[in-house]
């Protein structure tokens, strides 16, 4: 498989995808799912991470993230996998790899496209029929946003409210729920690619200047997508989530 797109430019929300070697479910244990989440949060203390959302599955991991400008998201997902594979690893007594070698970065517009991606983040268990909603599936910013912990919080709270535009932090857990309970309603759960293989997803302005910030150049970048819902992506197709 060819290797995944990874530009990460600073001051940009980043929807990272990374996904266990050969889509084995290495994940399946839940005590695996809690070291990805507990890393996570030490990301966070460490490098200061600025985690929007995150999903962990069975056999891949979405994380949303806001890039701060001093190289905290390739350290981190460098602790998260390491620590999560050794640990893994360890215990089954096995060698070998345990993720894919490269995670994907997808730019995410901080307008209504935000809202968008993290709806379908939280969406992921029930798009893959394991949950019927959500707040079922524990090892998600979801549940994080709903609840609160006093413990091993891992979610920006704050930074995530004022990018959706919300007052606060019951606000913002009021406003979420709103969203997942309509689109659970409409039927809105397709997968689309764009989300997960694509360099960016945003308004044609904001794409644009996503292909100027690009330090290289692709003969294959290209603007698709429908008019309320366009994406930046290559040639070839380098990630299949």
């Amino acid at each position: 498989m060819p290797r995944a797109n990874r530009y990460v430019l600073s001051g940009h929300v980043w929807h990272l995808t990374h996904r266990c070697h050969k889509q084995q479910f290495l994940l399946k244990f839940a005590k695996d799912r809690r070291a990805w989440v507990y890393w996570l949060y030490q990301a966070r203390r460490r490098y200061g991470l600025c985690v929007l959302n995150y999903v962990v599955t069975s056999n891949h991991a979405h994380l949303l993230v806001k890039d701060m400008g001093h190289g905290e998201i390739a350290r981190s997902m460098q602790l998260i996998a390491g620590r999560v594979a050794q640990q893994f690893n360890r215990r089954k007594s096995r060698k070998g790899a345990y993720w894919e070698d490269r995670y994907h970065a997808t730019a995410v517009q901080a307008d209504g496209h935000l809202a968008r991606c993290m709806v379908y983040i939280d969406l992921n268990m029930v798009r893959a029929g394991v949950v019927e909603h959500p707040s079922d599936w524990v090892h998600a910013g979801y549940n994080e946003i709903q609840s609160l912990p006093e413990r091993y919080r891992c979610i920006d709270v704050p930074a995530i409210a004022a990018l959706l535009g919300f007052a606060d932090a019951d606000s913002l857990r009021d406003g979420l729920r709103e969203w997942v309970d309509q689109a659970l309603v409409e039927g809105s759960l397709e997968r689309h690619p764009a989300w997960t293989e694509s360099i960016a997803v945003g308004q044609r302005e904001y794409l644009d200047a996503i292909g100027r910030e690009l330090k290289t150049s692709h003969p294959g970048r290209m603007i698709e997508g429908e008019r309320d819902f366009l994406f930046l992506r290559e040639e070839p197709n380098a990630y299949l989530p």
